[in-house]
């Protein structure tokens, strides 16, 4: 009896020992177990606490609450937003034990070091074979191939304000094209747009259902329908794409901070990219390799150049253009 009583003791002192960390993330819903659980068994003082919504919504969140900040740590947004949040002096200055392991391109390459790599995620076009026979289109190779009339109303797109994706699109077209040639493009391919959807995954959905030709989308998603069976291309063009990835940081003035210094230490470790590799095919920690079925073998080749501060930087411009011109076909948002 007394030892059961001391095992309960025991457990109820755990408990009170914990730490509720209030985390924002704009992972997906089903990937919030799995990192809870992955985290709290690493860091047993940790209870993660998600505050989840697309990367529009949460970076527009945070930046609100700048004079009062609400989040212990972000974990799984873009890190183009975290550069905007490191720009505006929001985020704690750390680097995780074992950062250094992680591939560069992963690692903050400013002082003060305060945000660090996951995965990497890039545009594809989700190609619908089936459909495009119908009107007797090819396969595209390149991005001006989407501009055949052929395709007017059967093209769709992640919106740029409310989907990483989509802003990572615009971006790499942007960057890759040069800026008067990435809007000339873009002028293009409205004509072809039946609708800028607030998702990243949906575009391929809808393709891989048939209900369009064309839709620009996330790599594994691509992957992922083909897998299932749907009659998809998944297409990397030969210009390159526009890639992003997701990232981890402390926020600034954290009342817990020892707490929350071990949880990024975790994420850059290589059991954290494994847990990673299990959502997206490049992660952070060299060798650690999950590759899905279907997933064009020349990805990480095709991410173009890609500059995350000027992604950062001048997101608010772009996206008040992109608005400008493009807003009409914005699908409604639910």
């Amino acid at each position: 009896m007394s030892v059961a009583i001391g095992l309960g003791f025991s457990q109820a002192a755990i408990a009170q020992q914990k730490t509720k960390l209030s985390v924002y993330t704009a992972l997906e819903n089903d990937q919030l177990g799995p990192f809870k659980q992955a985290i709290e068994a690493a860091v047993p003082e940790a209870d993660i606490a998600w505050v989840r919504d697309s990367t529009g919504v949460i970076t527009a969140r945070f930046l609100a609450e700048k004079d009062n900040p609400r989040a212990d740590m972000v974990m799984g947004l873009a890190a183009s937003s975290l550069l905007m949040f490191e720009t505006a002096g929001l985020l704690q200055e750390y680097k995780p034990k074992g950062a250094e392991q992680l591939k560069e391109v992963f690692r903050d390459p400013k002082d003060p070091y305060t945000w660090t790599g996951m995965d990497a995620y890039l545009g594809v076009v989700c190609f619908n074979t089936a459909e495009a026979a119908k009107i007797k289109m090819a396969a595209p190779a390149s991005w001006n191939d989407l501009l055949n009339p052929a395709l007017s109303g059967k093209v769709v797109m992640p919106h740029p304000a409310s989907s990483g994706t989509g802003y990572l699109m615009v971006a790499g077209w942007l960057q890759g094209m040069g800026e008067e040639a990435g809007w000339k493009f873009m002028d293009g391919l409205h004509n072809n747009i039946a609708a800028y959807l607030h998702s990243g995954s949906a575009p391929c959905v809808q393709a891989a259902k048939g209900e369009r030709v064309v839709g620009l989308a996330l790599d594994m998603r691509g992957a992922s329908e083909k897998s299932k069976g749907a009659p998809l291309d998944v297409i990397i063009p030969k210009e390159g794409t526009g890639w992003e990835m997701e990232a981890t940081a402390i926020v600034k003035g954290t009342k817990n901070l020892d707490v929350a210094k071990k949880v990024a230490d975790w994420g850059a470790t290589k059991a954290a990219s494994e847990l990673y590799s299990k959502t997206y095919a490049i992660v952070g920690y060299p060798g650690v390799q999950n590759t899905p079925p279907n997933y064009p073998a020349n990805a990480e080749k095709g991410m173009i150049k890609n500059d995350l501060s000027w992604m950062a930087a001048n997101r608010d411009r772009i996206l008040a253009e992109w608005s400008k011109r493009y807003e009409s076909k914005a699908a409604p948002k639910n």
